[in-house]
């Protein structure tokens, strides 16, 4: 436990280390690597590509776990699968500079109105508080180190080549439904952490409507979020030249504004409190 506490402060504080390059753009450049010697769009190759890094990571964090015993350094590793100052700051950094939107999603950017910035900004807010806060440190807890990076290679593969376009259709089938499986109970935790830190009722009782996604998982915190503000959410948006149908959350909610982002990013400190909380009492209970 204290070795999660650690790496959440760490995170909070420091965010990535500028001085290393960071683990998942290594996992990055191994996926590249992959990609350019060995692609061929079938089930296979995307299963040999996934197996072989997921191989290479375990093997990596095994080794560091038994190095690296005290809990401040394991701390200081784990942070970097961690991306909450990072998502937050990247999210506020939309409200000043607008633009910056295309490094956040990988949706088409470049026709987007003020308001579909604003709305993709939150929505990045709400699902990634699953994938890059809580779903890494719901590994780290069950499973250590090797948990950790684990799930950090499955959604890196996902973020690269899980998606249904002709290139990846069958190559990325395998990252994509490993990400569906490791993000399964994060989502639904991350979603009630929503509901509960806003103290939302209506988000409670809506809490079906993020089954209506088209991902298995990013619905419900999106959802939650959507009617936790009021604000709309989903509908179609442009990937790959193309418009994508998605389903609209909070259909009555108002129209997303830079206002939205604010009041989501003050989800931020109470979600600290209490993670923060419920690690310092685990660790203290822990060493008892």
């Amino acid at each position: 436990m204290s070795v999660a506490l650690f790496a959440y402060l760490i995170d909070r504080l420091f965010g990535e280390f500028a001085f290393l390059k960071h683990p998942v753009a290594l996992m990055g450049d191994y996926i590249a690597f992959f990609e350019r010697r060995w692609y061929r769009d079938t089930i296979l190759r995307g299963a040999l590509l996934c197996g072989s890094l997921l191989l290479i990571c375990y093997a990596i964090a095994a080794v560091i776990t038994h190095l690296v015993t005290h809990p401040l350094l394991l701390g200081a590793i784990a942070s970097t699968g961690l991306a909450s100052k990072m998502l937050y700051d990247s999210v506020r950094g939309v409200i000043d500079r607008p633009h910056t939107i295309r490094y956040l999603v990988s949706r088409d950017t470049g026709a987007l109105t003020p308001s579909q910035i604003n709305q993709a900004a939150v929505e990045t807010y709400a699902e990634n508080l699953s994938d890059g806060v809580i779903a890494p440190l719901f590994y780290l807890l069950l499973f250590g180190l090797e948990g950790l990076f684990l799930y950090k290679a499955v959604n890196t593969m996902d973020s690269m080549i899980g998606y249904r376009t002709p290139r990846y259709d069958r190559f990325g089938k395998c990252a994509a439904r490993l990400d569906d499986l490791s993000n399964y109970l994060p989502a639904r935790i991350t979603a009630l952490l929503i509901i509960l830190l806003f103290a939302s009722r209506r988000a409670l009782g809506g809490w079906r409507q993020g089954a209506k996604h088209q991902s298995l998982n990013a619905g419900y915190p999106i959802n939650a979020m959507a009617r936790a503000l009021g604000v709309r959410l989903g509908g179609p948006v442009p990937y790959f030249g193309k418009l994508k149908a998605k389903p609209v959350f909070a259909a009555d909610g108002e129209e997303a504004s830079s206002a939205h982002i604010r009041a989501a990013l003050r989800l931020q400190p109470r979600l600290d409190l209490l993670l923060l909380s419920l690690l310092l009492y685990s660790s203290f209970v822990g060493s008892a």
